[in-house]
């Protein structure tokens, strides 16, 4: 478990999908995610994925959960790029999903800090990537407060999540490092 100032990111349980589920799955935290998802298609990603990757990888995209009140408010964290083809494919990514009502009160940021400090302190990262796409002002904007560098050579399209093209930005371990210094 990784904890910050306000958050806990901590590895999933089964129990979480359905708040995961309920409080992320809704038409304006998917509307750059492809949309509203089938309950079970939720519960199969964290199953399938987030509790594989925890458990083959040692790290995720954990669940974000909030110190004061242990609300589940969606997840931060780590994992392999996976779309096949794509110029980032193997390399490290960063990605965050958080709660309509988490919006603007600083936990994406809060938690994408603490999951870079591990990905480069811990894991031994030499580089992460985080994907979002052009329209996803929010998303993007928290890459660039995180120093991440806009690449537009690693953009591409085909993502079965996105709609349109996918934007790349990408930080060094030694820019990481250097910010945190």
């Amino acid at each position: 478990m990784i904890e910050t100032d306000r958050l806990y990111l901590r590895n999933w349980r089964l129990e979480d999908s359905e708040p995961f589920e309920r409080h992320t799955n809704t038409p304006a935290v998917m509307r750059w995610l492809g949309g509203v998802k089938p309950p079970e298609l939720i519960q199969q990603v964290v199953c399938e994925r987030f509790i594989r990757w925890q458990e083959e990888l040692g790290f995720t995209f954990w669940v974000v959960e909030r110190k004061e009140d242990g609300e589940l408010l969606g997840f931060c964290g780590i994992k392999i790029a996976d779309d096949p083809g794509s110029p980032v494919e193997g390399e490290y990514e960063i990605g965050w999903r958080l709660r309509e009502d988490a919006w603007g009160q600083g936990y994406a940021k809060e938690a994408a800090e603490a999951s870079l400090d591990h990905v480069f302190n811990v894991v031994g990262a030499q580089r992460v990537v985080a994907l979002t796409v052009t329209g996803n002002e929010p998303s993007w904007g928290l890459m660039e407060r995180l120093g991440m560098t806009r690449r537009p050579e690693l953009d591409y399209s085909g993502a079965s999540w996105a709609e349109g093209k996918v934007i790349a930005y990408r930080i060094e371990r030694d820019e990481w490092l250097k910010r945190k210094s």
